[in-house]
């Protein structure tokens, strides 16, 4: 019996090494969905997974810190509260501008336009209202305030390349691949009025996913 629970002892410790917990710098592929409000408003399921490197800061930090104990494997519910997520939503965060710097653009309400930031880095704003001869954009992020609830599939761990490390880049792809969208693909530019993907694991801008950092 004692030799049994050796055996038995050391099958554990074997399958405990095969399904270690995600590292930083390892390529972490997901399958997901995401609802706000019991409402589904994203999802990757049956499309190909999100790539993305680990502990690099391309997931919004609320959704990361709590899959660190996640195995590949693994299929969880998440919840992110909105202060971990894209920010509690700030009404100081808009701007009144002249509606010529949009011309040639047919302007709605609630349309999302995307431009450059004072650093030069891309951002996303949404427009709130059309005067006669001014513009208020918004300059929150659309899932600013909200809590978001994700159930997540760890489909692959895998450790990365000295290059994805590097470049931040997963498999020759830019990382993040499509998916964790806002619900709304098609973000127009001010240069050139083209669609631009709203989906994927972006750096620190309001053009970011629902899964990319804010």
């Amino acid at each position: 019996m004692l030799f049994f629970f050796d055996i038995v002892l050391a099958l554990n410790n074997t399958k405990g090494e095969v399904n270690m917990a995600i590292e930083n710098n390892q390529v972490v592929s997901i399958t997901y969905e995401l609802k706000i409000n019991g409402e589904v408003v994203d999802s990757n399921i049956d499309k190909d997974p999100l790539e993305f490197t680990f502990g690099t800061g391309q997931l919004i930090p609320g959704l990361e810190s709590r899959m660190i104990e996640m195995n590949e494997g693994d299929k969880e519910e998440i919840a992110v509260p909105a202060a971990e997520a894209y920010g509690e939503y700030n009404e100081e965060a808009k701007q009144t501008l002249p509606k010529e710097q949009f011309e040639g653009i047919e302007l709605s309400v609630g349309m999302p336009l995307q431009g450059q930031g004072q650093d030069g880095q891309p951002i996303q704003v949404v427009v709130e209202e059309i005067k006669e001869n001014e513009v208020v954009v918004d300059f929150n992020h659309p899932l600013a305030g909200k809590d978001l609830l994700f159930t997540v599939n760890i489909t692959e761990v895998r450790e990365a390349t000295p290059d994805e490390i590097l470049s931040g880049v997963v498999g020759g792809a830019m990382a993040g691949g499509c998916g964790c969208g806002t619900g709304g693909c098609g973000s127009h530019t001010h240069e050139d009025d083209s669609q631009d993907d709203c989906c994927g694991s972006h750096g620190q801008d309001h053009g970011g996913s629902c899964c990319g950092s804010h």
